[in-house]
């Protein structure tokens, strides 16, 4: 990865990178240090690192080779290899994000527990992932998803894990249900993918279904337009996943 050349995005995840950005500028503006809990191969994280002070932890060890070979050499960025409970209990961060991990874990109340304490006081937590239940398909199977979430469902769980001025926005509409289906359809096709634990299956899903490095252009190119045209459907039930952000009270 060159100097200053941002890693490919997936479309749903350009879909998912606009919401994430623009929650970002709304809420958490005067921000300086960020923790991403999942950075997975490092496609967010390096865009995030160039504006906050960064630091990315991945447990799955391909993934964070990938994640620290694409974020490093463009930011002061700290990666490591480790899980949040590897950090200094008395660490905590402007922003917590994760995108894209909840719906892994099989405890997601305790996970938010965790994952406020690292969330200074007044400081925010961003994070993504899949919506509505009801479209729980082959391909959540495949990755490692536990669940689906609707939007009221994960505004009510922030809150009974003690946060407040809680928001949930969706995206994806109308090109995410296009990139679902097809998903769905590749899923059933993988079928030496079953047969895997849920900790095996979450940690290749990161992997699983990324853009080569050599047409980065042309996801960002044709996901452009959709970004504009999913943002009037941000506060409607139209969408294929959830952006949620909700502050720690000071």
């Amino acid at each position: 990865m060159r100097r200053g050349i941002s890693p490919p995005l997936p479309l749903n995840a350009w879909l998912r990178y606009d919401l994430i950005r623009r929650s970002l500028l709304e809420h958490a503006r005067d921000a300086h240090t960020m923790l991403e809990i999942g950075a997975g191969n490092g496609a967010i994280g390096a865009r995030l690192a160039r504006t906050y002070d960064y630091t990315g932890l991945e447990p799955d060890p391909a993934a964070f080779a990938k994640a620290e070979a694409r974020i490093r050499p463009n930011s002061s960025a700290h990666i490591m290899c480790a899980d949040s409970f590897a950090l200094d209990p008395s660490a905590s961060f402007d922003v917590v994000c994760s995108f894209e991990v909840l719906e892994h874990l099989k405890d997601d109340r305790s996970a938010l527990d965790h994952w406020r304490t690292k969330v200074r006081p007044g400081g925010w937590l961003v994070l993504s992932v899949p919506a509505r239940p009801t479209r729980f398909g082959r391909h959540d199977r495949v990755v490692g998803h536990y669940r689906r979430y609707d939007a009221g469902g994960l505004e009510g769980l922030l809150r009974d894990c003690g946060f407040d001025e809680v928001r949930v926005r969706t995206c994806g509409f109308p090109l995410g249900y296009v990139l679902e289906a097809a998903r769905n359809i590749v899923a059933r096709a993988a079928r030496g993918r079953g047969g895997r634990s849920m900790e095996e299956q979450t940690a290749a899903s990161g992997r699983w279904l990324q853009p080569p490095e050599a047409i980065g252009w042309l996801t960002a190119a044709v996901a452009a337009p959709f970004r504009l045209v999913q943002r009037p459907f941000a506060g409607t039930r139209f969408g294929t996943g959830l952006v949620a952000v909700a502050r720690r009270p000071g």
